[in-house]
């Protein structure tokens, strides 16, 4: 196993002039080079902090070296070997070597917990504000204390404040650093966090910042809201099916536009409000703008498109609007099979919907849907689109003799996936 991770930790790491000779103790006993961050762990063996770190969070829990059982996995840093290895790499500069800088001290779990007691226990918000910025900025410096504020509760602690300053129209600024601070540590909240977050003050605040928000706020907040939608939470505050559209037809940021769609995606999984929320869409132009979206867009951008689109169809008036839309079969019928499984089960959804009368019948298989159709059931998908794709089959199948069929010769360069 220990020559492996050295292969893995050698293919990362620069090589030394040839002619010189690395003393032994300086190099890492795991990926064989020299190290730029030593450290000790309680077996006493030094270590790379990159290669030791990413031993243990594989879910080894011993020295590679030794074998022994870890008692601690917090490795030591080593400053006497490091600043040995400094000196020598400055001795030999006129060879090629580089002096290693000396790295930042990583953050432990408890100045973690310090930090987040103060946050807790703070009441002023300027006070508030100061501590979730040196968590923003320590969280910045590495992967690593990203990962210790996340497995410490930080996101917890800050949702809870969040919650807790969203009760005082003064608060904006820490508020957006708050937002700030969580979506850095980790873009997906967790349940909990999400719930934290769920109150009428928080979400309108949210909403607030999603509206008249600096573009990066913007961005966190809507971020926040499809975290929160994602496990089903009730957001029933008006105006955000509207800033969320606003939010799509003037796109911030690839990721804001991802998110935007898929809130509005969750939002339309709403049993209660699903047919006024898919009405509001249809009336604020989104069916033209999903289709604009799926013809040109990257495959998430159109997936989430194709999704929207067919939360919405699932209504007896957007579905009318549907198949006015001289685009809507024709795309429809393109992206099957296209872009990826998923856009293939939204696209095969839509057009059961909207595919019923003898008009919008014979305009798909005009624009090859039958053949498509076959295809989908010969390569193979899950059972539910197996199915909407028969009961499509079935519609079309009844039309097929009235109307000359397009030729299948489009599909002769489709690649199967197997």
């Amino acid at each position: 196993m220990l020559k492996s991770w050295r292969r893995r930790c050698r293919r990362n790491s620069g090589a030394t002039p040839p002619e010189l000779t690395i003393p032994n103790h300086f190099l890492c006993p795991i990926s064989l080079h020299l190290m730029k961050d030593p450290v000790t762990l309680s077996t006493g063996t030094t270590y790379d902090r990159h290669s030791i770190e990413t031993w243990i969070e594989s879910g080894n829990k011993t020295c590679p070296v030794t074998n022994q059982i870890l008692r601690d996995l917090e490795p030591i840093p080593n400053h006497a070997i490091r600043k040995i290895i400094q000196e020598w790499c400055v001795e030999n500069r006129s060879r090629g070597v580089d002096r290693i800088p000396t790295p930042r001290i990583p953050i432990t779990s408890a100045e973690v917990s310090e930090m987040l007691s103060r946050i807790s226990d703070a009441s002023d918000e300027s006070r508030c504000r100061e501590f979730v910025a040196k968590i923003k900025q320590s969280a910045k410096e590495s992967d690593r204390n990203k990962r210790c504020f996340v497995a410490n509760g930080s996101t917890k602690i800050l949702s809870a404040a969040f919650a807790a300053f969203s009760n005082s129209d003064e608060s904006g600024d820490v508020l957006a650093e708050i937002l700030s601070a969580m979506i850095t540590l980790t873009p997906v909240l967790d349940e909990e966090t999400s719930r934290n977050l769920s109150s009428e003050h928080s979400l309108r605040k949210l909403l607030w910042f999603m509206r008249l928000g600096s573009l990066s706020t913007r961005r966190n907040a809507v971020l926040t809201l499809r975290s929160i939608l994602s496990f089903e939470i009730a957001v029933n505050i008006e105006g955000v099916v509207e800033a969320l559209i606003r939010l799509v037809k003037e796109p911030i940021c690839s990721t804001t536009t991802k998110a935007s769609l898929l809130s509005i995606y969750y939002l339309l999984k709403s049993i209660e409000y699903s047919n006024a929320i898919a009405v509001t869409l249809m009336e604020m132009g989104m069916v033209e703008k999903l289709l604009e979206m799926a013809v040109d867009s990257d495959k998430s951008v159109t997936e989430k498109a194709l999704g929207v689109l067919d939360g919405m169809c699932g209504h007896g008036e957007v579905r009318e609007r549907a198949r006015e839309n001289a685009l809507m079969i024709p795309l429809l019928v393109k992206k099957v099979l296209r872009v990826s499984e998923m856009a293939t089960e939204f696209s095969v959804s839509i057009l059961l919907k909207i595919v019923r009368e003898e008009e919008s019948v014979v305009e798909a298989l005009q624009a090859g849907a039958f053949q498509k159709l076959l295809l989908v059931l010969q390569i193979g998908s899950d059972e539910g689109t197996k199915e909407k794709v028969t009961e499509l089959l079935k519609v079309l199948n009844g039309y097929r003799s009235r109307i000359e069929c397009v030729e299948s010769s489009d599909f002769k360069h489709l690649k199967r996936p197997f």
